[in-house]
């Protein structure tokens, strides 16, 4: 199981996901599921993956490759699209024909050969986006009225989310806000689990302006994950019925 989040904020992009794949008592598997590709100054591209990791790793595999490829065109190449829209029409096209080429091989167990992404970024000159890329290839928007996109196990981190972030949210308020969600997944789920990643893409910066891997044990999330449990039993016995 997987747990990845977004946020577009007027000030930015905040992204973070999980890194566990499989969890068992004795098989515990850890895998990146954030990847960026990049043109520094002209574009920034984050992938955030949830699902079959064969179809994951392939339909990635196929995008780098022909970012790479020196006959690549906009219509093939994430990196030459000339829009964060037609970005997401090629990585939807990418997962979607990777997940039924992988899907046919495996025959009767062709329905787990499935992965959605979350695409997040801007191009110089263009709005910041982000974008929920289902397994068939057609893909949602953030929008102002829900600035926030969620695969894999969303539903114990969606309540903070819908109660506390807005478009005007600060970017060190959106960190808060994606790690306590996180927090209760990951309380809530053993399928969700550490390390972490975090990625922060400040406006018309068209980099990465943070990135940071959050180890089991980090100082800086024990005391979040610690007080937030203390304001919330705070805050349930001060309620009066």
């Amino acid at each position: 199981m997987t747990y990845c989040v977004g946020l577009l904020l007027d000030a930015g992009i905040v992204c973070l996901s999980d890194t566990r794949t499989n969890a068992g008592l004795d098989n515990i598997s850890i895998y990146r599921k954030t990847f960026t590709f990049d043109v520094p100054g002209e574009r920034i591209i984050i992938i955030m993956t949830a699902g079959s990791l064969s179809v994951t790793q392939t339909a990635l595999a196929r995008l780098d490759e022909a970012a790479a490829n020196t006959d690549a065109t906009p219509q093939s190449s994430i990196l030459l699209a000339p829009s964060m829209l037609q970005v997401a029409e090629i990585i939807g096209r990418t997962l979607n024909e990777t997940s039924k080429e992988i899907g046919n091989r495996m025959g009767e167990n062709a329905s787990s050969a499935s992965a959605s992404m979350i695409v997040a970024g801007q191009r110089a000159g263009g709005a910041m986006r982000l974008f929920l890329i289902y397994p068939e290839g057609n893909f949602i928007e953030a929008t102002a009225d829900t600035p926030y996109l969620q695969i894999g196990e969303h539903k114990y981190g969606k309540p903070i989310l819908d109660r506390v972030v807005t478009p005007q949210t600060t970017l060190s308020d959106a960190k808060k806000a994606v790690l306590l969600s996180m927090d209760s997944t990951v309380r809530s789920n053993l399928s969700v689990g550490m390390p972490l990643d975090l990625t922060v893409i400040e406006k018309d910066t068209c980099r990465v302006t943070e990135s940071r891997r959050i180890e089991e044990g980090d100082d800086v999330f024990r005391e979040m994950s610690a007080a937030w449990s203390i304001a919330l039993k705070d805050a349930f016995s001060d309620i009066k019925i």
